[in-house]
């Protein structure tokens, strides 16, 4: 984004939903419910209508085409358990409803974690969200977003982070992995150039006196090449006025002259729409906090 399982580490917010519909059970049924006993202690918890084990993105990656084939006969076996239900009581039985679609679970799962990675700032839970989502796009493996963000975790957490040098180039390293691996997916090529920008800048913030020249001319280019993939997205404008606030002034950079690039910046997120849901909605909280600053080192003093 979140019950362990498919995750090393942490709890999913959400559940699949139980299979629903009442028990299959009926006056009289004894004996038809110790033949099958064995059944309804598989295929649920211990009888049909019980929850089942929490959702999980190694639950949905364990539906394989095996599994596949295994639910027709689990439709079947549960069309025979109907019959002999309804020759033993005169009473109506309504089929258990299905687990929700797998689809629907991913993209549930997968906000929740998204969700956690914008409301955190702690380094190390910001790295185990980025193992999650690493996790997470072995389900769904046609799908960029869980690398995206995968990268956009590791390169937040080095912001954050109080490890060595070595250790957060490391971080980035991985970082820029799953951004080549997004792009092979071909994501949004515009929010994929302003998440690389980011971790250059991610980059020179480890050692800013011996890595500006490099990085500084990679976060300028870099943010050019997103802003003409498109020229809407608000993200690129942010990243291009941070990297202008922290270049010292002897080399036309500071606050001043970012100033305005932060206002141009506000206006793109103004008129921004995301695609959808889950697709990258970040910057704006940041920009605002910029601003802020900008007001109060503007007001008179004591007031």
């Amino acid at each position: 984004m979140p019950a362990a399982c498919f995750f090393v580490a942490g709890a999913w917010p959400a559940e699949l939903p139980a299979t629903g519909g009442p028990p299959l059970r009926a006056n009289g049924s004894r004996g038809w419910r110790r033949r099958f006993g064995r059944c309804f202690r598989r295929f649920g918890n211990g009888r049909f209508g019980s929850p089942g084990p929490p959702a999980t993105f190694e639950a949905l990656n364990h539906l394989n085409p095996l599994t596949a084939m295994k639910k027709p006969l689990f439709t079947l076996a549960l069309a025979a358990l109907s019959l002999v239900a309804a020759a033993q009581t005169t009473t109506s039985v309504q089929p258990a409803a299905s687990a929700a679609a797998p689809a629907g679970s991913y993209a549930a799962l997968l906000g929740a974690t998204i969700t956690q990675v914008m409301h955190t700032g702690d380094a190390a839970e910001l790295q185990t969200l980025a193992a999650k989502l690493e996790r997470a796009a072995t389900v769904a493996p046609a799908d960029w977003l869980p690398r995206y963000y995968q990268a956009y975790a590791l390169i937040i957490s080095v912001f954050q982070s109080q490890q060595d040098g070595d250790a957060k180039d490391a971080l980035l390293d991985r970082a820029e992995a799953a951004l080549a691996q997004a792009r092979q997916l071909k994501g949004d090529e515009s929010e994929l150039l302003t998440l690389q920008a980011y971790a250059y800048q991610a980059r020179l913030g480890i050692s800013s006196m011996l890595r500006s020249m490099k990085y500084s001319r990679m976060v300028s280019e870099t943010v050019a090449q997103a802003k003409k993939a498109n020229p809407a997205n608000p993200r690129a404008y942010l990243v291009g006025a941070n990297n202008v606030y922290y270049t010292p002034s002897m080399f036309g950079g500071g606050a001043e002259p970012a100033k305005p690039l932060y206002e141009e910046a506000k206006a793109k997120f103004a008129a921004f729409q995301p695609v959808s849901a889950l697709a990258p909605s970040w910057g704006q909280s940041q920009l605002l906090g910029r601003l802020k600053q900008y007001e109060v080192a503007a007001a008179p003093a004591g007031k």
